[in-house]
């Protein structure tokens, strides 16, 4: 049998012979086709990868995942009802007046051109700590008539192999930014003099360790006369914060040139400023408002307030290592183990991310609002954000939101520390005895096995000495390096969470029981822009709110939603009072008001007179009152908020809003059933407990 292959049919004129095709079966021409639709697939997905790369130099609009199958910063565009809209991000009202004014008023002269004393400081501490001593050490300066060198960050410059383009203050701050906004305040040199910087070399100039708090005294009577006689001394602040808070009121203008240093001359480098404009930029490129919230769950601060029993397992072991540490050195005084639930109920522990995931749907933050979450060091680890993540869909940080090499090039070049796996040691095998060769055939016992080999990964880090060791190890250089990027990543979430549209803070104490980070993001807010939304969570109270619902967390009621909603609504305003007595005597940062501000309009925290609230009673009262004037020049409707006039028009709209959510769907997202839930209340229920509400001074 002949197969016959097909041919064209071509008239005489082409010989009469027959041409063969060029594909013999359609098979041919699918997968010709197949292959061709490959290349052309393979090519656009390395065409838009490169493009995407490339794009987000400048803008990042891709959609950005906490889990690869949940997209979020969805319904960009359904905005919530104006009533709802105007609970969760309206402006202040009672705040609203308040205008940041630091500039000098009477009786202050500015700095002579040159001087012949000098000062230079050496910082310790954290982000927090090495801002409030930056402060204070320019007001020493001021005090003293000298000229202040560059303070020295220790942090950075004990941690071997960060980059070499930058030395201490210049890694977290900008020199020249430092040393032209304090022209009129004091003089600033990056060195000192050669003579100078030999004699510091050779260890001849006289040095202080600075204790925490000192007061103007001190300095005048103890670091003055040394200076004049010297020409120069070294001062060292290893607890931050060398001044303290409150000063005499004829030192007022020296609150006010803190005030200066903080918000207008310590501005962060160049690389850091850009990848935190680009977060925020990515943040708000959905036109949606965003909560910034700080867990302030450090090990420090866990370990100081006896808090070691809110966690399990080896994580108690750790907080309990740290507490020891403190003891033995005089920085905590009392027993080693503590009644963490009995700290808890007064107020000296931070809320979980779940608590204030619980607080924060109550209040009424849907499950699609966007939570930045801030901080260096969440203790714990990404455990304790799980039931955040559960109640929030759009959890995300600074790795969510940025590049791997955007973060590089803020570190900058680094030395390279990783070292090469060390390999396991050839196994010796004994000789076995001629004995054993001679003798017959029977069981022989089995030698004892080689100790096992311990590699790297097995030793370092906490899990390698908590179970065989008292002693907690020196830190690694690895761990160090980290340190110096914590500085980094505590820059970028300070400038996010000033700019953002609510804040709430987990905790505000740090390891020594000083204003932590918190504290001063909500100093900053309040100073730049106090009629954004703050809440100041009253965790005595909150705690023992929480405690009614222990056994039943996500099933609450009417009754548990309204007092959570009310606490939160009336602490906005009333607990700066707390913020007064508790934080500024300990960091002026913390609360700017009354020497950095001034009225704009009405007098702030105006209460009618027939409430009894602890706004209208002092001290805050009198702070308050005490608020002068804004000058003429200052135009307040050039920083009033655009979104005044959208929340204004729908003051009233919550209540009679048939859209409103209530409060059977606060714990559980959209399409999800509702039944066996013990929440569930109708429109009209929902509306008389927000009228009650404002009879109650909720929304002042």
């Amino acid at each position: 049998m002949k197969w016959v292959y097909p041919t064209k049919l071509g008239g005489a004129g082409a010989g009469g012979e027959a041409k063969p095709l060029l594909f013999k079966s359609k098979l041919k021409w699918v997968g010709l086709f197949g292959l061709v639709l490959s290349a052309f697939s393979l090519f656009t997905h390395f065409l838009l990868a490169r493009y995407s790369v490339e794009a987000t130099v400048s803008e990042y609009k891709s959609s950005i995942t906490i889990f690869s199958w949940r997209p979020i910063f969805e319904n960009a565009n359904s905005p919530p009802p104006p009533g709802l809209y105007r609970r969760l991000w309206a402006p202040v009202k009672h705040l609203e007046s308040l205008n940041p004014y630091a500039n000098p008023r009477a009786n202050y002269v500015a700095p002579p051109p040159r001087t012949d004393r000098f000062i230079f400081v050496r910082i310790r501490g954290g982000f927090h700590e090495i801002r409030n001593s930056i402060c204070d050490v320019v007001v020493v300066a001021r005090l003293l008539n000298a000229t202040l060198v560059i303070p020295e960050i220790q942090s950075t410059t004990s941690s071997k192999g960060i980059s070499t383009e930058f030395k201490s203050f210049a890694y977290l701050y900008s020199e020249d930014q430092f040393m032209t906004a304090l022209v009129g305040d004091i003089r600033v040199v990056k060195t000192l003099p050669k003579d100078l910087k030999g004699a510091r070399r050779k260890k001849e100039i006289p040095s202080f360790k600075i204790p925490a708090s000192a007061s103007p005294y001190f300095y005048l009577h103890n670091v003055l006369p040394v200076l004049k006689k010297h020409a120069v001394v070294e001062l060292v602040v290893p607890d931050g914060g060398c001044l303290q808070a409150l000063l005499p009121p004829q030192l007022e203008e020296y609150q006010r040139l803190r005030c200066r240093v903080a918000f207008h001359a310590l501005k962060f480098r160049e690389e850091v400023q850009e990848l935190a404009s680009r977060i925020l930029y990515r943040l708000k490129s959905s036109g949606r408002p965003f909560v910034a919230y700080d867990p302030g769950m450090t090990r420090d601060a866990l370990a100081y307030h006896g808090c070691a029993e809110l966690f399990q397992d080896v994580h108690t072991e750790l907080i309990q290592h740290k507490r020891a540490w403190m003891i033995k050195r005089g920085i905590v005084k009392g027993n080693l183990t503590v009644d963490s639930a009995e700290q808890r109920l007064r107020g000296l522990c931070p809320l979980m991310p779940e608590e204030i995931g619980i607080l924060l749907r109550a209040y009424g933050y849907s499950w699609d609002t966007i939570i930045y979450v801030s901080g260096g060091e969440v203790f714990g680890g990404q455990k304790k954000l799980i039931p955040l993540h559960a109640m929030f869909e759009n959890v995300v940080d600074r790795t969510s939101l940025s590049m791997v090499w955007e973060l590089d090039k803020m570190y900058g070049r680094e030395a390279n520390l990783v070292d090469k796996p060390k390999t396991a040691p050839p196994l010796k095998v004994e000789k076995k005895p001629d004995a054993w060769k001679n003798t017959g055939p029977r069981p022989r016992p089995l030698p004892p096995p080689p100790a096992r080999f311990k590699y790297p990964y097995n030793i370092e880090g906490w899990w390698g000495w908590v179970a065989e060791s008292d002693n907690e190890p020196e830190s690694t250089v690895m761990e160090l390096r980290i340190n110096a990027h914590k500085l980094l990543w505590e820059a970028i979430d300070y400038t996010i969470c000033v700019e953002a549209d609510a804040f709430v803070p987990g905790f505000d104490r740090d390891g020594r029981g000083n204003p932590n980070f918190a504290s001063l993001v909500m100093g900053h807010r309040l100073y730049q822009a106090a009629f954004l939304k703050t809440f100041r969570i009253d965790r005595k109270v909150m705690a023992k709110v929480l405690d009614e619902i222990r056994d039943h967390l996500y099933q609450v009621n009417g009754t548990w939603i309204a007092s959570v909603r009310r606490h939160l609504r009336r602490n906005i305003v009333d607990g700066l009072t707390e913020e007064l007595t508790r934080s500024k005597p300990l960091s002026f940062l913390s609360f700017p008001v009354a020497e950095c501000s001034c009225s704009g309009g009405s007098q702030p925290g105006a209460v009618p007179a027939n409430t009894s609230t602890p706004l209208s009673q002092p001290p805050l009262r009198k702070v308050l009152a005490s608020i002068a004037k804004c000058p003429s020049w200052m135009d307040r409707n050039a920083t009033s908020n655009p979104r005044d006039k959208e929340s204004d028009e729908g003051d009233d709209v919550y209540e009679d809003d048939p859209d409103s959510p209530d409060a059977a769907v606060l714990f559980r997202q959209v399409g999800d059933s509702n039944e066996g839930s013990g929440v569930e209340m109708s429109n009209k229920e929902e509306t008389q407990m927000d009228d009650q509400e404002e009879l109650e001074g909720g929304e002042r």
